[in-house]
């Protein structure tokens, strides 16, 4: 069966990271061999999520945010607003694109949104995610199952970058983090959704996006 060729995409808002995470699983158990592919693209409130590979000794001081044990691949980081979420609910089976190459698709996709504000990012090889000057500036992690992708990327927009200097972020103690805000000014977060839209069409090699109805509730 041939990839679709249309990318949907659902914008939700402010969204609580636990109901979210479940809708991903649900939708992904659930899905069938018709079913289109989707990107969710969201903020959440506070919180620290710790992935498959976390280690408790990477939450230096969480404080009052939550701490979330989860399903994805990656050590620990941070979501909160003015942050954005695009979660990828792909066919990775059907797409005929490998683990590795859906990731630096994702990557890609990142590098070229920042081009468009004149910001020039960098990749680490064996340290998955987006820098700018030795800054990380996103975060990516995926989990397969079936042969189908959810969660992954986490883009720092226009954010309070604090709750960082809580943990290591991807495990990694002293971490510098940047968002776009601080490279470029102020800045609109919906147009950086669009483009991070567009970009992810592309890199993923659909023809075309779609916007999708509905929140996670009907899924």
């Amino acid at each position: 069966m041939a990839a679709p060729s249309v990318l949907g995409f659902r914008e939700l808002g402010v969204l609580p990271y636990e109901p979210t995470w479940h809708a991903m699983q649900r939708f992904t158990a659930e899905r069938g061999a018709e079913t289109g592919d989707e990107v969710w693209l969201l903020q959440h409130p506070p919180v620290f999520t710790l992935g498959q590979a976390g280690k408790d000794e990477h939450l230096l001081f969480p404080g009052d945010i939550p701490v979330v044990k989860v399903d994805r691949g990656g050590q620990v980081t941070y979501h909160g607003p003015g942050q954005l979420v695009g979660y990828l609910m792909l066919d990775v089976r059907r797409s005929g694109v490998g683990v590795r190459e859906l990731v630096q698709r994702i990557e890609r996709s990142l590098v070229g949104l920042l081009a468009e504000y004149d910001v020039q990012a960098e990749l680490r090889d064996g340290a998955p995610g987006v820098y700018v000057d030795g800054a990380k500036i996103a975060s990516l992690g995926l989990r397969i199952r079936n042969g189908r992708s959810f969660h992954g990327l986490a883009l720092n927009v226009d954010m309070d970058l604090e709750p960082f200097q809580r943990i290591n972020p991807c495990g990694y103690a002293g971490m510098a983090m940047t968002q776009l805000r601080d490279l470029v000014g102020p800045l609109e977060f919906a147009e950086v959704c669009a483009r991070l839209r567009a970009q992810l069409v592309h890199h993923l090699g659909y023809a075309e996006q779609t916007t999708l109805k509905g929140g996670i509730e009907s899924l």
